[in-house]
């Protein structure tokens, strides 16, 4: 990436070879460079993410579709999406910062913060399989497990092959979020459910009635 402008092509080979190959690519990828270009990277992920939660809201599948308000929640989804980028990547960088320096790797923020950016690729993948709730909340806790778990592998080759921690400290590390990771999940499951048909019923009012039935001037 140039001072000016940023490397669009590059950006995609990069996501590619995340998601394809990576521990090829944290093996290679630079952990120096300044904090622009993570960032940017965080921006679009999240942006992407967002917009494709704005599309499942005008079309009133996954969790945030909103009847009436689909569009005007779509919209802030999308808002919220970039913003939560942002600050998830600093956040995360602290996170993963804690994670390498107990399994003994690199604790230079810089890196941190570029490998949290580049798992951050995640995040438009979530948001595509959102829809997956939306017609059978058992499919949306499996596909969610999924996610979660890919995510964690990217974590794991992140620590090995880029902060190079130690390897047999973070397969430990690594089942110990899992097992987290599949409890939140589990709890989370029937908290969704609720509020899944909080909306369904909110939605399912005859709006038209109620204007009808209300007192005119």
């Amino acid at each position: 990436m140039s001072d000016s402008t940023y490397d669009v092509n590059a950006f995609i080979q990069e996501s590619k070879d995340v998601l394809v190959n990576p521990k090829s690519y944290f093996s290679t990828m630079k952990t120096t460079g300044g904090i622009t270009e993570p960032l940017i990277k965080a921006v679009i992920y999240g942006a992407i993410a967002g917009a494709i939660a704005f599309i499942w809201s005008l079309l009133r599948i996954g969790a945030m579709s909103g009847g009436m308000f689909g569009g005007s929640i779509g919209v802030m989804v999308f808002i919220w999406s970039i913003v939560a980028a942002i600050v998830g990547l600093f956040i995360g960088a602290v996170i993963l910062l804690v994670i390498s320096s107990i399994c003994k790797g690199n604790t230079d923020f810089e890196a941190n913060v570029r490998v949290t950016a580049a798992i951050m690729v995640i995040m438009p993948i979530s948001a595509f399989f959102g829809f997956a709730g939306h017609f059978n909340p058992y499919l949306g806790v499996i596909v969610s497990l999924a996610v979660n778990l890919f995510a964690l592998w990217l974590l794991y080759n992140g620590l090995i092959e880029a902060l190079k921690s130690n390897s047999e400290t973070t397969k430990i590390v690594s089942y110990v979020l899992v097992a987290i990771f599949i409890v939140f999940i589990l709890i989370g499951f029937g908290a969704r459910k609720r509020a899944n048909q909080f909306m369904n019923d909110f939605n399912n009012k005859d709006v038209k009635e109620m204007l009808k039935d209300s007192p005119r001037n």
